[in-house]
């Protein structure tokens, strides 16, 4: 279908504006708090926002924890905010884990790991991997239930979601429940036809996404660390379900379809969505877009069941 109207409205602010590859890393970081700012909308109440710190890998790693009520032992989401790695913040994905928080019916933990070039591959794996064993440990002073934890994360944070849960099962714990992972990153093919079809003109770009791969990774050969590309692990099998989703206009929908394709071919429940007419990064800009709001409430629901789902396996 054609590029959703409230979409082609963002296109057109947005036109003119140097692309992230031609502006400074501090300039590139303060345009993605604007756009947060100006399209992410009024940020939902909840119960409890709780900042937290702990010892993460490259010193302390900050976390923000949204409870949506009071309610003890609730289910977990660890969640990582986008940006290629290079940007992004606990406040430009504060409007969409509140929404998470209250419409999943769990306690979010929002997790500020480290960025590149200051800390370049694998930190930002390092970090979501930490955070989520420290999450688990401590499930019980976060009020949540140890047996009801999932992941996800939107673009990098979609890619270190699925990392985290590739990671968990290599090492046999902590259990995760499910992974929850909007148009993510997962591997470094700059060719497919998601790619060439949208390569400029729908905010995120070939280049763009060529700028921020070179940004993390200190060499083109590491991509073939599944921490990088978790398409490329071996297989896909005892792995969480997932639920992966995707824009129609974005030069990530065919690596995540394809890594959906490979969940269900190993054996791994998955479900996917491709959100029509929409952009890369919709999630972050609800509040302008009707049909990115109604995807992430879907999706919301879609976690919620599933915690329900593992609270009765639990039982």
């Amino acid at each position: 279908m054609p590029v959703d109207p409230q979409a082609q409205a963002l296109l057109d602010a947005a036109a003119g504006a140097p692309p992230i590859q031609e502006v400074t890393i501090a300039q590139g970081r303060e345009a993605l708090e604007q756009r947060a700012r100006m399209t992410a909308g009024q940020p939902e109440p909840v119960a409890e926002v709780k900042d937290l710190q702990m010892p993460g890998p490259g010193g302390a790693l900050r976390l923000r924890v949204y409870r949506p009520s009071n309610a003890p032992s609730l289910p977990g989401l660890v969640y990582f905010h986008g940006g290629g790695w290079v940007r992004g913040s606990l406040q430009t994905a504060d409007v969409l884990c509140r929404a998470l928080a209250n419409q999943a019916e769990c306690v979010v933990v929002s997790v500020d790991y480290r960025l590149a070039p200051e800390a370049t591959f694998p930190a930002a794996a390092e970090d979501a991997w930490a955070a989520t064993q420290w999450v688990a440990t401590n499930a019980a002073s976060l009020g949540i239930d140890p047996e009801r934890l999932a992941v996800g994360g939107d673009s990098a944070g979609g890619q270190l979601a699925a990392v985290v849960a590739l990671l968990a099962r290599e090492h046999h714990g902590p259990r995760l429940v499910y992974q929850l992972l909007i148009y993510p990153v997962v591997d470094y093919n700059l060719d497919t036809q998601s790619y060439r079809d949208n390569a400029e003109g729908y905010l995120l770009t070939r280049d763009g996404m060529q700028f921020y791969w070179d940004t993390y990774l200190n060499d083109p050969s590491e991509a073939d660390d599944i921490r990088a590309c978790p398409l490329r692990a071996r297989d896909l099998a005892n792995l969480p379900p997932a639920l992966v989703i995707t824009a129609e206009y974005d030069p990530l929908r065919d690596e995540g379809r394809a890594y959906a394709d490979r969940l269900r071919a190993d054996g791994t429940p998955a479900e996917y969505r491709e959100v029509p007419g929409m952009l890369h990064g919709f999630a972050g800009s609800t509040g302008v877009l009707d049909v990115g709001r109604a995807a992430v409430r879907q999706a919301a629901l879609t976690l919620r069941a599933a915690l329900g789902r593992s609270a009765a396996v639990a039982g």
